[in-house]
């Protein structure tokens, strides 16, 4: 019975992966890249070979799409002709009938996140570098000009009767005028750790040492402050090595979206970021970060709401089948976009905003079932 019930879902889904992919990529790619065709000379081999690379993005996003298809059309089927009923006739109840679909989508929630990790980072990337070189677009693997960091730590203050306290505010600002992907130039370091500022250091040069974990700074000069606003000491250098952390640097040499990352590195960036301050960016990227997980996961949620679905004694139709999936489909995506706006917006926690729509829809697919095994 099990391999007879994952037969049934298997053909439906890979229409539906099929299927979706077409709908999606013409949507999303496709319409774009005849436009760069049309107005920006973009060769034609170019796009196709953009457009390629640019599907296994929307390859992930149809997996699940295609499970809810699979089930709705598998199982509506089985129940038009009356197989559900003789395997209940048999003892068999619907929670067991669900168990082979359930398999099915944790083996296409495997392959999801698999894929989304390893293939899909690397795809939109090159994509991204195909088009670019192209239209003769300039897209270095690191940036050149105006590198600024701001690092966030427990500042020691005064507070209105005099007591230190200490509270979260800026420690250090970091600017380079340009890098070259080893050095930085035109480099400024001011140093607020002492609640107001209390150290300038400007360097002609400076260059991260991995061996000594510090940075290497050339040609430049240190001002000290004083409480009250004066340079208390002024010492100039040809070379100095400053105990800084290499953030700046890791800043600088990531330019890649979060579509182009997998999830080690995108969780070594929100961390990079997290120092800043940056708190808007944090929760955009963790949403991004939580959501790389979640959408995989989707999968199942998809076969909890299809299945009792299609337990409906009619006869479920391919084309009854697939409106009643977009329809489905369009009110999660709806709905995961507004939770990832507020996840954003800090109105929802990065997890709560990722992973809800996956909650509620398992929730509603679990009382469907209930009610369909009544």
């Amino acid at each position: 019975m099990d391999r007879y019930l994952i037969t049934e879902m298997v053909f439906p889904f890979i229409f539906g992966v099929g299927a979706f992919t077409t709908l999606a990529m013409a949507i999303g790619s496709l319409f774009e890249l005849v436009r760069l065709i049309a107005e920006s000379g973009l060769p034609i081999q170019v796009a196709l070979q953009v457009f390629v690379l640019r599907a296994p993005e929307m390859i992930v996003l149809t997996f699940p799409m295609s499970m809810l298809l699979a089930s709705l059309l598998a199982f509506g089927r089985l129940s038009g002709d009356s197989e559900i009923t003789a395997l209940r006739a048999c003892g068999v109840n619907l929670y067991r009938m669900i168990l082979p679909a359930l398999i099915l989508s944790l083996g296409v929630t495997g392959v999801t996140f698999v894929f989304n990790e390893q293939v899909v980072p690397v795809a939109n990337r090159q994509a991204a570098i195909t088009l670019n070189r192209a239209l003769n677009r300039t897209q270095p693997d690191f940036r050149q000009e105006n590198i600024l960091y701001q690092e966030f730590a427990e500042i020691p203050q005064r507070d209105g009767e005099g007591q230190v306290i200490t509270r979260q505010g800026l420690a250090r600002q970091f600017y380079a005028r340009s890098f070259d992907g080893q050095q930085m130039r035109g480099i400024v370091v001011l140093d607020f750790s002492n609640e107001n500022l209390n150290q300038i250091v400007l360097a002609q040069s400076g260059e991260w040492q991995p061996e000594e974990n510090r940075w290497l700074f050339r040609d430049g000069t240190s001002y000290v402050v004083s409480p009250e606003g004066t340079y208390s000491n002024i010492v100039t250098f040809s070379q100095q090595e400053i105990q800084l952390s290499r953030a700046p640097l890791d800043l600088a040499q990531e330019v890649r979206r979060p579509e182009e990352m997998n999830i080690t590195e995108l969780s070594h960036y929100i961390e990079v970021i997290s120092r800043s301050g940056d708190d808007q960016q944090v929760r955009r990227l963790q949403v991004n970060l939580h959501q790389k997980v979640a959408i995989p996961f989707a999968c199942l949620t998809f076969v909890l709401v299809g299945v009792p679905l299609g337990f409906r004694p009619t006869r479920t139709s391919s084309s009854l089948g697939l409106g009643l999936s977009v329809l489905i489909i369009f009110g999660y995506y709806v709905f995961s976009f507004i939770t990832q706006a507020l996840g954003q917006i800090g109105a929802l926690g990065p997890e709560v905003a990722a992973w809800l729509p996956n909650g509620v829809g398992s929730l509603t697919g679990l009382a469907l079932l209930y009610r369909a095994n009544r």
